[in-house]
């Protein structure tokens, strides 16, 4: 249990190297999936098209969700865009660059599965059969043929165990058109991801590197004040736990006192440092309204010293400063999401 314990804290502080695994996984799995699927073409004039362009565009579009929902700051990103602005501003230029993150890591699968499919040529050849110009290819005066069995005929172009129509146009020269077509939008497509790949990733930054830095500094931040308040809260319920646990045992220790039930008592060593972990809070209403103002009004990103307050009785009120030419040292730093 310890060893799954220390993986899964590994994966937790190495986050982004794990969500670049898990979509190059993604992406391996898109082209065994790919190889492994059994594409049969319907060879039907009306179902053709849509069989062949929903291979194509379906398992992408599909892929990219599942890179959305395999990624844990979808929710973060969620949250921090859907919640009230309360004493914190609100940045959209992070949520954009967490946006675009997310975006940019949901797309490797996507991309390999068209890619691939592109460049194998099933899907177009399957989509646009019926579009191969019988003017150039094959021989469009056939005269014993209408147009709807001129395409009936070359519907069934990708079924080479059920085509017939050698005579109005070879079934190899209609799909080496075909495939030759699809081959030359697949490397095209390569190119063009590849090409945006490389602007995104090295001369994105040259154009506003302090806006840069700032959005990935403070999406950094967000990530880990959100890592930081689950420990903290998971830590708080263990303690809270805890503690009313050891109540309940002490008070049905009592009762069976009570009952003349003479038991040894004997208290728990470790109660008065779970209790110090709950920073007063004792009580669900307390903790419930914790919960509810940390989601509508978290904390503002401006950190100081507590200052004693002036006129209410404090400690220290009104005593001079132990060395008044001293210079007066400023420990406020401020960090503002605006």
């Amino acid at each position: 249990m310890d060893k799954f314990r220390m993986i899964f804290q590994f994966f937790q502080s190495n986050q982004e190297s794990f969500m670049n695994g898990i979509c190059g996984i993604m992406a391996l799995a898109s082209t065994q999936m790919y190889s492994a699927f059994d594409f049969n073409c319907p060879c039907l004039p009306q179902y053709n098209l849509a069989y062949g362009l929903g291979i194509l565009l379906v398992p992408p579009f599909i892929l990219f969700l599942l890179g959305f929902v395999l990624n844990n700051n979808i929710s973060m990103l969620a949250e921090e865009w859907r919640r009230p602005r309360g004493r914190r501003g609100k940045d959209a230029a992070v949520l954009r660059y967490m946006c675009c993150s997310m975006a940019q890591r949901a797309m490797i699968a996507p991309v390999v599965w068209l890619s691939v499919t592109l460049l194998d040529g099933k899907c177009i050849t399957c989509a646009f059969c019926t579009s191969v110009p019988l003017e150039s290819l094959g021989n469009a005066s056939h005269p014993r043929l209408s147009q709807g069995e001129v395409q009936r005929v070359l519907a069934r172009i990708p079924c080479k165990e059920i085509y017939n129509g050698q005579q109005l146009i070879a079934n190899e020269v209609a799909v080496r058109y075909l495939r030759c077509i699809s081959q030359a939008l697949g490397w095209c497509f390569v190119l063009l991801m590849t090409t945006l790949a490389f602007l995104v990733r090295s001369l994105r930054p040259c154009f506003s590197q302090a806006a840069f830095l700032k959005s990935r500094y403070w999406s950094h931040y967000i990530d880990i004040e959100c890592k930081l308040f689950d420990e903290t809260c998971a830590e708080h319920a263990k303690s809270f736990a805890k503690v009313c646990i050891q109540q309940f045992f002490e008070g049905m220790s009592t009762d069976l006192e009570a009952a003349r039930c003479h038991l040894p008592r004997k208290a728990p060593a470790d109660a008065g440092e779970a209790a110090e972990k709950l920073l007063g809070i004792t009580d669900q209403g307390t903790m419930n309204m914790a919960l509810k103002s940390w989601h509508r009004c978290k904390p503002p990103l401006h950190l100081h010293p507590p200052a004693p307050p002036t006129g209410n009785g404090w400690a220290g009120e009104g005593q001079p400063p132990t060395h008044p030419s001293a210079p007066r040292k400023e420990t406020a730093a401020y960090y503002s999401l605006v």
